[in-house]
């Protein structure tokens, strides 16, 4: 046996963290190799005004003992591209895991990976899972069988090492945790929707809409092709 494969969806617009935050935890895991998978090498742009670059392409890659798709904003067009789908479907069937950060489970539903499976995702997206078979749960990681899913954003770090506990064994994750001096205590209590107030949802609502103004359209479109396949 070879170290254990873990690989990551780049595209564009990715919100980077969903990708980098774990990314730097599981390439802790020992005796791992870590890949940034996308159609080519070039470098792809985040929405944080940085690229990214692949480390390996779509036809390089078949199999991964941990699969991975993070959100972002392009992940509507991802959820469009019929390439990456079945490139993700191939991958699936022999991961060891197949997991998502924040709506990177929403491309998991498109490829028809969530059908039956409790799942979670960015609190704003999370209602569209049930669109694609999959139960939506308020979690902030959400384990069921190989699926596992992580909610908006930074929760991809914890998601990460809960994966790493599940693997490794919790002794080990904390110590990867005590070496990363991963010991969070944000400034505001506003980093969830009960706490944030309706203020605050309503104005993040609007953000969405103005980022993605058409982003329930083509979701149920994307759940629509989906179902007119099974």
């Amino acid at each position: 046996m070879g170290p254990l494969r873990v690989v990551f969806l780049v595209y564009p617009n990715v919100t980077q963290l969903d990708l980098t935050g774990p990314a730097q935890v599981l390439s802790r895991l020992g005796d791992a190799k870590v890949d940034l998978v996308w159609k080519a090498r070039e470098p792809v742009p985040t929405d944080s005004g940085f690229a990214l670059l692949p480390t390996a392409t779509l036809e390089e890659v078949a199999a991964a003992d941990i699969l991975c798709v993070p959100g972002g904003f392009g992940c509507m067009d991802v959820m469009e591209d019929e390439e990456v789908l079945d490139w993700l479907r191939g991958v699936a069937d022999n991961a060891r895991w197949v997991t998502s950060v924040c709506t990177g489970s929403l491309i998991l539903g498109a490829a028809g990976l969530l059908a039956g499976y409790r799942a979670t995702s960015h609190w704003a997206w999370r209602d569209y899972l049930s669109l694609f078979g999959a139960e939506p749960v308020a979690e902030r990681v959400v384990f069921d069988r190989n699926r596992v899913t992580g909610g908006g954003v930074t929760a991809g770090i914890d998601f990460a090492f809960a994966l790493m506990a599940e693997i490794r064994g919790e002794e080990y994750a904390r110590g990867v945790q005590l070496g990363l001096e991963y010991d969070p205590h944000p400034p505001f209590e506003s980093g969830s929707p009960e706490k944030a107030g309706e203020r605050l949802i309503a104005a993040v609502h609007d953000r969405s809409n103005r980022f993605a103004p058409d982003r329930e359209r083509r979701v149920r479109a994307a759940a629509n092709r989906l179902n007119s396949t099974v």
